[in-house]
């Protein structure tokens, strides 16, 4: 069992938190947690950040800067419950059209029933697919953005070049993903509130906790800001940056296929 960060490159296709998987045994692992959270997943974002992946979801949404035009297009990866969809939608003033896509029928129910709730089904669709086989043909999008998601990606560097693939010439890339505080004696504060409390929590608020070890152990075993920038650039994306949030509790990969 290894608890130190990956580097760049595919070493997380066998990293299930801080155990050791098949490659073919991870991607339905990820599934059965997320089966598990989907009706309490944005309850406890909110108790496991409180309540800051609202504000970092909003500021990305503000760096992405969606245009006020019709026929605009934006995948949102691994957005099952709608966050991004949605802000997207309304930042547009409901020019844009958003497709939510995820793996998991669980998390994509959620965003449907929420989606009518708000009367945007006519802005986002929602589709169950595989981030590393995208089902649609090249340069089909105008952005791509992917919150919270990429670390529970089995082949992170195939899903980035399915990214740039479906992303029209000049569209962007936007990853939003918890990563490595940068703040001495807050990084310590912050891993022991990961380890010791968020587990606890999802046991009293979701009725068990493992799915939430997992969550903090993927965290923790994410590659650091310098090196996911390093594979966003492998996968031909150009003028790749970075810019964190909270001390990097969370930060936002940016880049652009030029």
């Amino acid at each position: 069992m290894s608890t130190s960060r990956t580097g760049a490159g595919d070493a997380m296709k066998r990293s299930f938190g801080f155990s050791q998987v098949a490659e073919s045994e991870k991607q339905a692992r990820v599934d059965d947690v997320f089966h598990t959270v989907a009706r309490r997943y944005d309850v406890m974002n909110d108790l496991m950040s409180f309540g800051l992946h609202r504000v970092w979801k909003n500021a990305m949404i503000a760096a992405l800067a969606p245009p006020k035009r019709p026929g605009w297009r934006m995948l949102d990866v691994a957005g099952g419950t709608g966050d991004i969809a949605f802000r997207a939608v309304e930042a547009s003033r409901g020019n844009a059209h958003v497709t939510v896509l995820d793996i998991n029928g669980s998390m994509l129910d959620v965003g449907r029933e929420r989606a009518d709730a708000r009367g945007l089904s006519d802005h986002v669709d929602f589709v169950e697919a595989n981030a590393e086989e995208l089902p649609f043909g090249d340069a089909a999008f105008d952005a791509y953005s992917i919150a919270f998601g990429i670390r529970n990606v089995p082949d992170i560097p195939k899903a980035l070049r399915e990214a740039r693939r479906v992303l029209k010439p000049g569209g962007r890339f936007l990853c939003l993903e918890f990563s490595e505080v940068d703040m001495p004696v807050f990084d310590r504060v912050y891993e022991a509130w990961s380890f010791n409390a968020i587990p606890r929590i999802g046991q009293t608020v979701a009725g068990d906790g493992e799915p939430y070890r997992y969550l903090v152990e993927s965290i923790a075993k994410f590659p650091r800001q310098a090196d996911f920038a390093t594979m966003i650039g492998e996968a031909g994306f150009k003028r790749v940056t970075w810019r964190n949030y909270s001390g990097g509790v969370a930060a936002l990969h940016s880049g652009w296929k030029l």
